[in-house]
């Protein structure tokens, strides 16, 4: 998307642009609300934020320099120090704002709280997608994962037999214990496997072990480690007879 941003027609560069900051303006937004709270300022806020992309201001990404999430989260940091700043003058203050306050208004750990807080908003913008895709699936297929799933996030401790008493009117077919536990453990897996397809679609080159270091880097690993090991006994398992 950002080859075609900087280097398509007309048409593919407004198309690409609106793609990437559509990808990442909820997780801004909901940043935005967790830290302005404001609704009338995080609209202004929203907007800002798709002005400056839509303008092309994100072509200046290097991808040599890092992932574009922390470009993305720079690009929120001096949106917000912008935000405080303007703030500040509205108040009319007698001497122009510093930079140790402008740190001291975004949080009181500083940009480091901000970094963290902007990585937070992405982690749960991650996990509404990989949920939004197990509920297409079941939608699309008639396969109750994401009620499954669901109920147990919800009853994380309850046992199988019971789960499957809950779950039988609910999906209008008598379930027994086994069977909960097999349609948990395909839920987890697809679950994970739609978490994983995110995480590659935000980076430029999604090999194994960028994969991993991007979910370790958000905390989630160990939602997905289970998965990723699947995959490579998979690879492995289908490599011909004495290759490396």
């Amino acid at each position: 998307m950002l080859f075609r941003a900087n280097h398509g027609t007309p048409e593919e560069v407004s198309d690409a642009l609106k793609l990437m900051m559509l990808r990442y303006s909820g997780a801004v937004h909901r940043y935005f609300l967790k830290t302005v709270r404001d609704p009338d300022e995080v609209k202004e806020l929203d907007q800002e934020f798709a002005l400056r992309f839509l303008k092309g201001s994100f072509l200046k990404y290097d991808p040599a320099i890092g992932r574009f999430r922390d470009y993305v989260r720079g690009a929120v940091r001096n949106l917000m120090l912008d935000y405080h700043r303007r703030k500040s003058s509205s108040k009319k203050r007698t001497r122009p704002l510093d930079t140790d306050l402008s740190l001291s208004l975004v949080g009181e750990q500083g940009l480091a709280r901000l970094d963290e807080q902007v990585d937070q908003a992405w982690r749960d913008d991650l996990l509404d997608r990989a949920w939004d895709s197990l509920l297409e699936f079941e939608n699309r297929t008639g396969q109750p994962y994401h009620t499954v799933l669901k109920h147990r996030v919800r009853y994380p401790d309850q046992k199988s037999a019971q789960m499957a008493e809950d779950l039988s009117p609910i999906l209008g077919r008598t379930l027994s214990g086994g069977a909960v536990r097999q349609l948990l453990q395909r839920a987890r897996d697809r679950w994970a496997n739609s978490l994983i397809e995110e995480v590659k679609l935000s980076l430029d080159a999604p090999t194994r072990e960028s994969v991993e270091q991007e979910l370790a880097d958000l905390k989630l690993l160990h939602l997905c480690k289970p998965v990723l090991d699947r995959m490579d006994a998979d690879r492995a398992g289908s490599r011909p007879s004495g290759s490396t």
